[in-house]
């Protein structure tokens, strides 16, 4: 089964708590906070596989986690940072966010590998909070969870020249000549389930990938049949060759069939209507009426492309194709068919979007990632961790967007679910 869309579930480990902790030596009379750091949770990457080419696997696992950090200890001993996890992909993977549809990475090099999630950050223990004023904290940070999305993972394949044309054109059967794949070859009107994949000989000249794309049908750029995930592949080929039957044995109309693939090529993808295109006439050997492949060549020439005219079931004409194709495709740049935004900045408290105020007759309801965090980070029962909470509202521009917005004593606010009265 060749497996190429797949969502999963992936999340990055927590980080551990901090620890509130003091000294308690025999010989130390009034000992100081020494609660250590929790550990960082587990990134997750992904990583090429040079051994798998389909993402069958991850059909029967969807979700993957990274190990949790753990917690700080007294004696300023850190906690372990949470071990890394990589997941194996084929090569010519994209990932996605399945939520926005951005794309996060896109794996098509050997050994390449990517970060897709960032574990959480690990939690400061009571020793760092220490100062002059405040010798003995007794709130320490909880740890930061790690981040968590469903991502779309796409496999297109790596193919320097993409084989299309309808189902029963003879596509499988040029692949099985040129190459040592091994396609199944029957004379049948529904598609083929799976892309095959083929290295061109040597004799043919310089080796390349060819690929045959299942039969695309009118309608795949609307998911006819398994039009859209067929098409899908084709996009990362440099050259098109539109195999197009010429012998009238199944009143076929090669001019049609021209038109109404490459009408479903610039419905999926302008881009990849544009992709460079040669024509190959099959089926000379049987032809019934020359006519056809005549008004196919003046079709050719009105639209400034290659024409060959070959017998996949004879061999004829395959060599002087495939050596063309060879170095056609010298001339042909690869190129990146994906634009990879950059995800790569790491957000702190002071530069997320920090908050959200709603007001609800006297209730004033605040939200957002940064305050968020900040609750996990005080102990709301130790007047010292109050202080600390109530020095970073301020510093977040809580406290004075309260007060532009009419806060009174009494009223109530909720943050991120705890509920406190407001005194100025």
């Amino acid at each position: 089964m060749f497996t190429d869309y797949v969502k999963i579930i992936a999340k990055a480990g927590n980080g551990g708590n901090g620890a509130i902790s003091f000294r308690h030596e025999k010989y130390v009379a009034a000992g100081g906070p020494d609660g250590g750091d929790g550990g960082k949770g587990g990134d997750v990457y992904f990583i090429v596989d040079q051994d798998a080419n389909t993402l069958i696997d991850f059909r029967y696992k969807k979700k993957f986690k990274a190990e949790n950090g753990n917690n700080g200890e007294g004696a300023r001993r850190f906690g372990k940072s949470g071990e890394d996890l990589y997941i194996k992909v084929p090569i010519g993977t994209i990932v996605k966010d399945a939520k926005t549809g951005r794309v996060l990475a896109d794996l098509s090099e050997k050994g390449q590998k990517a970060l897709i999630l960032r574990g959480g950050r690990g939690g400061k223990g009571n020793s760092n909070f220490a100062t002059a004023t405040r010798q003995a904290p007794r709130f320490a940070q909880d740890g930061e969870d790690g981040e968590e999305k469903e991502l779309i993972l796409e496999l297109k394949l790596l193919a320097d020249v993409g084989l299309i044309g309808f189902p029963n054109v003879g596509k499988s059967t040029l692949l099985s000549i040129v190459t040592d794949a091994k396609p199944k070859i029957a004379d049948y009107h529904f598609t083929t389930l799976d892309p095959n994949l083929g290295v061109v000989k040597k004799e043919y000249g310089d080796s390349f990938v060819i690929a045959d794309i299942p039969g695309i049908i009118e309608g795949a750029s609307e998911g006819v049949g398994l039009g859209i995930q067929f098409l899908r592949h084709i996009e990362r080929t440099r050259l098109l060759l539109h195999v197009i039957d010429v012998s009238g044995s199944e009143g076929r109309d090669p001019v049609e069939d021209f038109y109404t693939i490459n009408e479903e090529l610039k419905k999926y993808s302008q881009k990849l209507s544009e992709r460079k295109q040669i024509i190959v006439a099959n089926k000379i050997d049987s032809m019934q009426d020359e006519s056809l492949y005549n008004n196919l060549e003046k079709l050719a020439k009105e639209k400034g492309l290659e024409i060959f005219k070959i017998s996949a079931a004879t061999n004829v004409g395959i060599k002087e194709l495939m050596n063309h194709v060879s170095q056609v495709l010298k001339t042909l740049p690869k190129e990146n068919l994906v634009e990879i935004k950059d995800e790569e900045k790491v957000y702190t408290l002071e530069d997320e979007e920090p908050f959200t105020i709603n007001k609800e007759g006297n209730n004033y309801i605040i939200d957002g990632p940064a305050v968020e965090k900040l609750m996990k980070r005080v102990n709301l029962n130790d007047n010292e961790s109050m202080y600390y909470f109530h020095k970073m509202l301020d510093e977040l521009g809580v406290s004075q967007k309260l007060k532009e917005m009419g806060i009174k004593d009494g009223d109530n606010v909720t943050i991120a679910g705890w509920e406190l009265e407001w005194e100025d």
